[in-house]
């Protein structure tokens, strides 16, 4: 009896095994379709996802679903911009209502990795828009029509990025390293969830004032929901940012899917100027919790009203320090009599109504103070600024007070004193004298050295003269990676930069002894340090090198002068031209340089606009007699677009119009190269090109092998991956070529060759060949008088190194089929010609015959050797001369009068 019961458990097991095995893979299908469903029928996006991982063992009793690499990307204005990515989404349902179809019970949900770039655009569009309004509309007016009945009783996120960037408002938002939880009874219209919510890192920015940067945070907060008004009500809260504690209270409501009605207070229950020194991120990573420090510090605000793409709500910010104090226990001098007052406020929610105020701002180093002030007002319609600031400062003193970073080194000597009253659009209207700016800017002697920044960041001396016109720098000179500087300029809107995010807008020139971009390019974060294998074959900085990110916020000008530049293989000497950074965009006019034993000119641009990955590149280069050999081992373009340069010496001029991107080790992505040029060889050797020899022994002509070239000029397209050549003539040796066809970036070739061979050249079989077509056109009785050379066709295909050649010397035949036609042609030409000269002499005669006949006659003269018969005399005559003529033309031997018509 225990057998029977044991075997009977036992095969109730494995067929529950099997069963929890199986059963999720026959609904996997109908679960994948109506999740793909439904988020095509709610969003109006580009929605993908890897797989859909389905186990009724993980979240057992209950079916466990998981939803991987989930990406929700945005239309229009948004399609490049990913608003969604989620590494996997893990969600437990109810297994009966997954069989049932008609609805499925949601348990628990939680989001693993999930990354959210929310964005509003310049004109007010927010890329997380993207519910489509017609289902909107049917969910709001019939919910028991969903197929999701949702029974959450707990749901949690893990390893969160979220990013808010208002590009309209100015406002930029970051939270990095996000965890939250929550729990409570989803089923009820009201109820309380309660949550924890901690982060690594928060950063806020308004304008280009950084209120949070990499601050550490956490919030416990039990939440009152009440679903029947869309309303989030949050009692007694606590945040903390890093060591600073602020209580919150207040409440969040939906308006509608653009509206979000908010009112809350914080306030710090504490008053130590600890807590506030806390949020400064230097401060605060170096042993933080043994500074000595005092003073009272006050910190609070609010926000109420509804934020929506064009309102924001009301808010206020209040932060106040008095006879602040701090001193590291291992550093020699304290920072003190740290007096602070801040005052942010908008009383109606209206941008323009903000006013930011800094009555206050003092410290002491050494007893050498430290004084600012800013008054920030109307920062939309027309800025009003009054600000100054006035101190002097020995930087190489810094570390006395603060603790930097390993192998932080700082020197040099900061004097400034500086002041700005007036309205933004005195200076846009160029009425300066309605707008007081004046004060300088001294920094000398100043070297910064990191563990970003080993080599050192060194500044001679720096020169900004304050007015209301511009900024003037009136001298810049200074050494980074072994390159001198020098500069003037000027800035023209240094303010607006600073308070209100515009481009900067400058002017500079700028000289340097030499530069080495090998030095400059940002090394990538997945290539070794040294690893040699990763690196393309002539690509020196391929493996450590990443594109340069061009700035959004600069419109500068500048006009440059480089004694010498070094790049990769390639050194460019004597470089001067202009270049302008504006748009996310490097543009280059008539950059003139000499490099590869001749001289290049480049016009163009290079963009990060569009991608950073992948800049975009247009560039048109204009290079005269430059080295050929050189180019090809330089520039992996030269060796795809002219890959006979590995076998060719001499001198190339070229110019080359170029469109496509760069890949991540800035080097070309060839298959998005498009273009067209033209090149000139002035002079060259071709050495051991295998199509060229292969050719040469399929003829057995050893002229073909070793060509010297000279004054060919070509020209080409390319796009696809493959270049296209015009018909050109090459003439060697005697030998002439007409040459067109294509070759591919993957050195795959596609020609086609016409040769004029000359006999004397050929081998036995080809003379042979045409000496037998001779005897066959002599035997039909045409005279063919074979030339001293002949065409050859030669089909050119394989690879560059790899060559195959079609051709065949009976194709000769033709041509001398061809040849043979055209001399009878000729032929007959000349017989028609003749005879209408023969004619034309013959009529020209018995004219003159007819009047020397009729003026006898009528003069009564009389000829005993015409006898009347003049006429008939010449009628007979000219068909003598008729017959000579077509004699001479045939070159037929004069036979007997009576044998004549035979012929």
């Amino acid at each position: 009896m225990l057998k029977k019961i044991l075997k009977f458990t036992g095969i109730t097991f494995i067929i529950l095994l099997l069963a929890a095995i199986a059963i999720p893979y026959f609904f996997k299908d109908k679960i994948m379709a109506k999740v793909k469903s439904e988020l095509n029928d709610n969003l109006n996006a580009k929605v993908d996802f890897k797989d859909v991982d389905i186990s009724l063992i993980r979240h057992f009793p209950r079916l466990a679903v998981g939803l991987e690499d989930l990406q929700v990307i945005g239309k229009d204005s948004f399609k490049d911009d990913t608003l969604l990515s989620v590494h996997k989404i893990d969600v437990a349902l109810n297994l009966m209502s997954v069989i049932k179809g008609k609805q499925m019970d949601i348990y628990n949900i939680a989001l693993i990795q999930p990354r959210i770039h929310a964005i509003v655009d310049k004109d007010g569009h927010a890329n997380w828009d993207i519910t489509k309004p017609d289902t909107a509309a049917k969910t709001s007016t019939d919910t028991s029509k969903t197929s999701f009945a949702l029974s959450l009783k707990q749901y949690s996120i893990e390893d969160a990025y979220i990013s808010y960037d208002d590009r309209q408002g100015n406002m930029f938002m970051e939270v990095a390293g996000l965890n939250h939880k929550g729990s409570g009874d989803f089923t009820q219209d009201k109820f309380t969830l309660n949550t924890h919510t901690d982060a690594s890192g928060v950063t806020f920015k308004y304008g280009l004032i950084p209120y949070l940067s990499s601050v550490k945070t956490a919030l416990d907060a039990d939440i009152q929901i009440d679903n029947t008004t869309s309303t989030y009500t949050l009692k007694d809260a606590k945040a903390s940012l890093n060591n600073l504690v602020l209580n919150f209270a207040g409440l969040f409501r939906i308006v509608n899917d653009s509206t979000y009605g908010m009112d809350f207070n914080f306030k710090s229950p504490g008053n130590e100027f600890k807590d506030l020194l806390s949020l400064v991120p230097a401060i605060y990573a170096a042993d933080f919790n043994k500074i000595k420090t005092s003073g009272k510090a006050a910190f609070d605000g609010y926000v109420k009203g509804n934020y929506s793409p064009v309102q924001m709500p009301s808010f206020g910010l209040n932060l106040a320090v008095t006879d602040g104090f701090f001193q590291y226990p291992d550093l020699p001098k304290p920072v003190k009599n740290i007096q602070l007052a801040v005052k942010i406020s908008n009383p109606d929610g209206v941008p323009d109504h903000t006013v930011i105020n800094m009555s206050k701002g003092h410290l002491e180093m050494d007893n050498t103070p430290v004084d600012m002030r800013v008054l920030v007002q109307t920062p939309i319609s027309d800025m009003y600024v009054d600000a100054a600031a006035k101190g002097k400062l020995d930087l190489s003193t810094i570390p006395q007070y603060v603790k930097l970073a390993s192998g932080t080194a700082l020197q040099g000597l900061l004097d400034a004193d500086i002041s700005a009253k007036g309205n933004m659009s005195a200076i846009e209207k160029q009425q300066y004298d309605k707008f007081y700016a004046a004060g300088s800017l001294q920094l000398s002697n100043m070297l910064y050295k990191s563990k970003d920044y080993p080599d050192g960041v060194k500044v001679n001396n720096l020169a900004l003269q304050f007015n209301p016109k511009n900024v003037t720098v009136k001298d810049l000179n200074a050494e980074y990676l072994g390159s001198h500087f020098q500069a003037d300029g000027e800035v023209n809107n240094l303010l607006a930069y600073a308070l209100k995010n515009e481009a900067l807008d400058g002017k500079f020139n700028v000289k340097a002894d030499q530069i080495n971009l090998d030095k400059w390019m940002p090394a990538t974060e997945t290539a070794p340090a040294a690893t040699p294998a990763a690196k393309k074959e002539g690509d020196a900085a391929a493996a450590s090198s990443a594109p340069f990110p061009v700035p959004a916020n600069l419109n500068i000008a500048m006009n440059a002068n480089v004694g010498k530049v070094h790049y990769d293989k390639v050194d460019l000497n004597n470089l001067v031209g202009a270049l302008t950074v504006k748009d996310e965009t490097v543009s280059m006019q008539q950059l003139k340089a000499e490099a590869l034993q001749g001289t290049m000119a480049i016009t163009g641009s290079y963009s990060t606009k569009v991608s950073k990955a992948n800049p975009d590149i247009n560039l048109t280069y204009d290079v005269q007699r430059i080295d050929i050999q050189q180019a090809f081992n330089a520039f992996n373009t030269v060796r795809s677009l002219m890959p006979i340069g590995k076998f060719l010496n001499g001198k190339i001029t070229s110019q080359l119009t170029m469109h496509g991107k760069l890949g991540k080790d800035m080097m070309p992505d060839m298959n998005t190269l498009t273009g067209d040029g033209n090149l000139l060889l002035i002079e060259g050797v071709l050495k051991q090109f295998a199509p060229v020899d292969q050719l040469a022994s399929s003829l057995n002509i050893s002229q073909l092998k070793d060509i010297s070239l000279r004054d060919i000029k070509n020209y080409f397209a390319f796009e696809n991956g493959r270049v296209k050549v015009n018909p050109f003539k090459v003439t060697v040796a005697g030998i002439r070529m007409d040459i067109a066809g294509s070759h591919g970036f993957d050195q795959s070739l596609d020609y086609s060759l016409q040769l004029a061979l000359p006999r004397s050249l050929m081998g036995t079989a080809g003379n042979n060949l045409v000496n037998s077509l001779a005897s066959q056109a002599q035997s039909r009785g045409v005279n063919v008088n074979v030339g001293d050379s002949v065409h050859l066709a030669v089909a050119m295909g394989g690879n560059i190194m790899k060559p195959s050649l079609k051709t065949d010397l009976r194709e000769s035949a033709n041509n001398l089929k061809a040849q043979a036609t055209q001399l009878v042609k000729d032929k007959v030409d000349t017989i028609k010609s003749t005879v209408r000269d023969s004619v034309n002499s013959l009529k020209n005669q018995a004219v003159n015959s007819v009047k020397d006949e009729l003026k006898n006659q009528l003069l009564g003269k009389k000829d005993s050797t015409s006898s009347g018969n003049g006429v008939q005399n010449l009628g007979k005559q000219a068909g003598e001369s008729a017959k000579g003529v077509l004699n001479g033309l045939f070159g037929k031997k004069k036979q007997p009068a009576t044998d004549s018509t035979k012929h």
